[in-house]
């Protein structure tokens, strides 16, 4: 099968999921996205433990002779089952004969369908606890799978539903896609978040960052051709990982060890989802779902925070100002430049924090000495003169950890129209210059759903790697500039403050002069008159206007 046929099949098979939920009124529910993310794990889960049993060296040969691999796996002894689940590889999930699709399949007949197909989801989420579940701050544990068919409310209609979902995906094979890589299941990836965005987001409402923009932050952070062996990658606002899985995927998906956190229960899944597609699975248990800034859960032994290799980012700008903000300002170490107050400028019954500010201070904290990280920032942080914002700026270039910025088109995420920049962070100082990118005015404009949006492309992509790296400075787009000079403008991190000012001098004779001028003035005279005009009209109608007893 062709990589565009398999990348077709794939996203058919997730909208055929969503075709089920939505035939049982579960369309755009916060129930959704669960259901469609955990039939659609458990048909890879089924198809990967058949895909890996078949290549076992004492059972493989087999389960390949039979006609249908998981009618010959039905005939196990329970003892042979374990000793096969022995042989397996750790990031193999387990599953028992009578939790195969073929097993469900063939007993769609029966009645009570629903609750057999929420029962071995459940039973194959216990056996498979150790490997694919992840933590909470508070270090229990959320397994990988639990009951669908409660979501439908309608007793009556369960089994149907629960009949549904398993003929849709068996008429699927995965085998195909397991030797596919990063590409092919970012775009999958992306696909099945589609429409799940904002339901049931809630407070925390998930921001999924543009593959375009997780490009860039990791070819920059580690280079495209790095050799790099047994790092550590961090996000502590982790989401549903497209960054972290650009930072893998650029570095080598054997040479890294990823670690997470977030505090959307919702964003834990889907992140898990895609480490497990990725082939990620032994970092799950270093996915942990909670409050990072209040209770940071990746700590040494001693209880400071462990540091990593690389930590990238894109985390809330602002939030409804929380009842933890006192507690993070008492502590001064890790919060050094303070954190910031209230903000009411918009709605004063809801101020607003800007919570960015603390991610900064946490990611730099997190960086081993000679740590790189990258972190995505509305692009007003970076002309900032003022309060918290001043002092992060004035560290991060009075100690020469920042090495680079690059301000992006606006409106290239989904979810919010702010101007965003990705700052650059080298904990071991080795830079003399910092490269300053205005970006703002690449990309290319496309419609999503009634907004306008803009995206890099793949060539605009390469432009920024390469001027950043060999850090060009080139006309209305980038410069190169000391950090001395960084001083003298104010710490401003804006490119397009130290680009050279061009003045064109057009020589024109005293008659063209004359021309212009009173062309302006006619100009001008006719805004005034309409002006005028307008103001008339307007007391005209005023004074039309009566009191109604």
């Amino acid at each position: 099968m062709s990589d565009i046929n398999i990348t077709e099949s794939t996203v058919a098979l997730i909208d055929s999921l969503k075709s089920t939920t939505a035939e049982f009124g579960l369309a755009g529910t916060g129930s959704e996205y669960k259901i469609v993310i955990e039939i659609f794990l458990y048909k890879f889960f089924n198809d990967k433990f058949g895909y890996e049993a078949k290549k076992d060296k004492v059972y493989g040969e087999r389960l390949r002779r039979a006609e249908k691999w998981d009618a010959e796996y039905d005939t196990f002894t329970d003892e042979e089952v374990e000793d096969l689940f022995s042989y397996l590889p750790s990031s193999v999930p387990r599953l028992k004969p009578e939790h195969t699709l073929a097993h469900l399949y063939n007993a769609t007949g029966k009645g009570d369908f629903s609750t057999l197909l929420d029962a071995t989801l459940i039973d194959i989420a216990k056996i498979n606890s150790d490997t694919f579940s992840v933590s909470t701050s508070g270090k229990s544990r959320v397994n990988i799978f639990s009951a669908v068919t409660s979501y439908v409310t309608d007793t009556q209609k369960r089994d149907e539903f629960a009949k549904s979902l398993m003929r849709k995906v068996a008429s699927f094979n995965f085998e195909d896609v397991f030797t596919e890589k990063y590409d092919f299941f970012s775009r999958v990836f992306e696909h099945l978040l589609k429409g799940f965005n904002n339901a049931g987001g809630g407070k925390y409402a998930e921001y999924y960052t543009p593959r375009a923009i997780a490009q860039v932050m990791a070819r920059l952070l580690v280079g495209d051709n790095a050799d790099l062996r047994g790092v550590t990658c961090y996000d502590p606002s982790a989401g549903t990982g497209t960054l972290l899985m650009a930072l893998a995927h650029q570095i080598g998906e054997d040479r890294c060890t990823i670690y997470s956190q977030d505090i959307s229960e919702k964003s834990s899944e889907m992140l898990r989802l895609n480490l497990i597609l990725n082939n990620f699975a032994t970092s799950l248990p270093n996915v942990v779902q909670g409050n990072t800034l209040l209770e940071p859960s990746h700590r040494n032994p001693d209880g400071t925070l462990k540091k990593f290799d690389f930590i990238v980012s894109n985390p809330p700008f602002k939030l409804d100002f929380p009842e933890y903000r006192d507690t993070l300002a008492s502590d001064g170490v890790r919060f050094w430049a303070g954190v910031p107050n209230a903000v009411a400028k918009i709605d004063p019954a809801k101020p607003k924090m800007a919570i960015y500010t603390c991610f900064i201070q946490h990611v730099i904290n997190s960086l081993k000495s000679t740590g790189k990280g990258a972190i995505v920032i509305p692009t007003g942080f970076i002309t900032s003169k003022s309060g918290v914002e001043k002092r992060i700026l004035e560290k991060i270039v009075n100690e020469r950890i920042v090495y680079g910025c690059v301000s992006m088109p606006s409106n290239v995420f989904a979810t919010t129209g702010t101007n965003v920049s990705v700052l650059f962070f080298d904990k071991s100082a080795s830079s003399d210059k910092v490269i300053l990118i205005d970006a703002s005015k690449l990309g290319e404009e496309y419609k999503e759903g009634n907004n306008q949006k803009r995206r890099l492309r793949d060539f605009e992509v390469d432009k920024i790697v390469k001027v950043f790296q060999n850090k060009e400075s080139v006309d209305d787009f980038s410069v190169a500039v000391t950090y001395d000079e960084i001083k003298e403008k104010g710490y401003s991190l804006s490119a397009g403050q130290y680009f050279d000012i061009k003045i064109d001098y057009v020589d024109i004779t005293a008659e063209e002069f004359n021309k212009r001028m009173t062309g302006y003035k006619s100009e001008l005279t006719a805004q005034f008159e309409e002006s005028h005009r307008l103001e008339a009209e307007i007391m005209k109608q005023l004074d039309s206007l009566k009191f109604n007893s």
